[in-house]
């Protein structure tokens, strides 16, 4: 029995859908993956939470799970289910629990990139233009920029602020990329969280999409978590 996880399961962040994973699944498939992308609503942390834990009951095996951004929030609710092998934290908030994700961003200060995120009048928020193309985006070409800026989801406000119960990481072999040219996600933040996680930590000069700016070295990391999830517990 090969000891090698096969399924991964990539949970992306807020103002993004799993299209933000398009360079890193074909990556992982040629690398022999079961790669998937979650799919999840932005209305609140247990939405999402449901969401991911449906996508890994579907898996045939033991799943790597991946969060990005505010996934990062979701798979430290998500991850304690027993199909989990390990996680990966990519430019990712990684709170405590009985902490939001708003609490673990909170005390590094705002960002430029949060200082762009508007509420309507039902505090559903989006991302400006300028926030999408010059704070969260800013390393990819202008076409892929716009994109992302085109495909943008609006994501429930209130929910930054939901309470995690469970931080996976806790129990289970923990990875983490961190983007040191972030501007929406401190990068501060990033760096303490490895730390407190005991996670294996690479350090990119990326901003904050570096699962678009530099998939081959965030595929690299999903990989190695793949391959020695079970011999990290």
């Amino acid at each position: 029995m090969s000891s090698i996880v096969k399924n991964i399961v990539l949970v992306h962040g807020a103002f993004a859908d799993g299209s933000s994973w398009s360079k890193v699944i074909p990556l992982l498939q040629e690398l022999g993956y079961n790669a998937v992308a979650v799919q999840n609503p932005m209305t609140s942390l247990a939405d999402e939470v449901a969401f991911t834990k449906r996508v890994v009951a579907l898996q045939d095996g033991p799943v790597i799970l991946v969060g990005h951004s505010w996934g990062g929030a979701v798979i430290t609710q998500a991850g304690d289910d027993p199909k989990i092998a390990a996680l990966v934290y990519v430019t990712a908030y990684a709170p405590e629990a009985g902490q939001s994700a708003n609490d673990a961003s909170s005390p590094f200060g705002w960002t430029e990139g949060q200082k762009q995120i508007r509420l309507d009048a039902e505090k559903f928020a989006t991302l400006t233009s300028e926030g999408m193309l010059n704070y969260v985006a800013e390393g990819l070409p202008i076409n892929e920029r716009e994109l992302a800026l085109a495909v943008q989801g609006q994501s429930y406000g209130p929910m930054f602020d939901e309470k995690l119960t469970v931080a996976a990481w806790k129990n289970k072999p923990t990875w983490a990329v961190i983007s040191t040219k972030d501007q929406m996600l401190p990068p501060a933040m990033q760096e303490l969280a490895a730390k407190k996680m005991g996670a294996k930590t690479t350090i990119l000069s990326t901003c904050h999409m570096s699962i678009l700016e530099e998939p081959a070295k965030i595929v690299a990391v999903i990989d190695e978590a793949a391959k020695n999830a079970f011999n990290n517990r």
